[in-house]
């Protein structure tokens, strides 16, 4: 079973609205909605958490009935203090409906340019592995700098990548991951989904990312994202 985990659950404080950005309208249609729709229509979605602040859930579930994108939503979890704990909130909600060989998936709300392609590739991806994760080539020359004011070391760009969402990983050992570092207070400084993996030692899988599946941080963003469904 494949299970999408839909993070909207952040305020989005450098956007600037008056609602959490997942819910910001976007030609009639709040922003988390577009997401839902690719995953409800992919084949290899089963099922679907959504990760919102209970003040909001009895209206997100009222626009998945509106937006026809209700059949596959199992459930709500409540937000953690930090992007990674709302996952971990959503893991551990998964403890009675998922196995821990069924694979999860986890998106951001705030990308709405969610493809079949993307996640298809997801989930071929996974053979052979405990996760995957789709990222971008650095285009540009890359610099350290520890202090921020000087170039301490050049970086060979060849080796770095942008990770994007959604990643893919088995849920039993994802969760096992998560739930360590929680028990170890190490659980806050996480950034990025992928990072709780590759500490706990599971193999990850880089796959070609795409340049149209950004995320919506600032007024530009929104505007940009406003022209393309335009």
């Amino acid at each position: 079973m494949n299970v999408a985990i839909v993070l909207a659950g952040g305020i989005g404080a450098r956007l600037g609205a008056d609602v959490p950005k997942a819910f910001v309208p976007v030609k009639q249609k709040p922003l988390i909605i577009y997401c839902l729709e690719a995953l409800n229509s992919n084949s290899q979605i089963d099922k679907i958490q959504i990760v919102a602040a209970e003040d909001w859930m009895a209206q997100v579930e009222e626009w998945t009935k509106e937006y026809g994108v209700a059949k596959k939503v199992i459930g709500y979890s409540v937000p953690g203090a930090n992007r990674q704990l709302s996952i971990v909130s959503a893991l551990n909600d998964l403890r009675e409906v998922a196995s821990p060989g069924d694979y999860i998936l986890i998106h951001d709300a705030a990308r709405p340019l969610l493809t079949d392609q993307i996640i298809n590739d997801c989930f071929a991806g996974m053979d052979g592995y405990d996760g995957v994760l789709p990222v971008l080539p650095m285009k540009d020359t890359v610099y350290l700098s520890k202090d921020g004011k000087q170039v301490d070391e050049l970086l060979n760009r060849e080796e770095i990548f942008a990770g994007q969402a959604p990643e893919a990983f088995v849920y039993g050992k994802y969760l096992a991951a998560n739930n360590s570092l929680v028990e170890s207070g190490k659980i806050g400084s996480i950034n990025g989904s992928t990072e709780s993996a590759v500490l706990a030692g599971m193999k990850i899988h880089l796959i070609p990312g795409d340049e149209n599946n950004f995320k919506i941080t600032t007024q530009g963003d929104l505007d940009r994202f406003a022209e393309i469904v335009k």
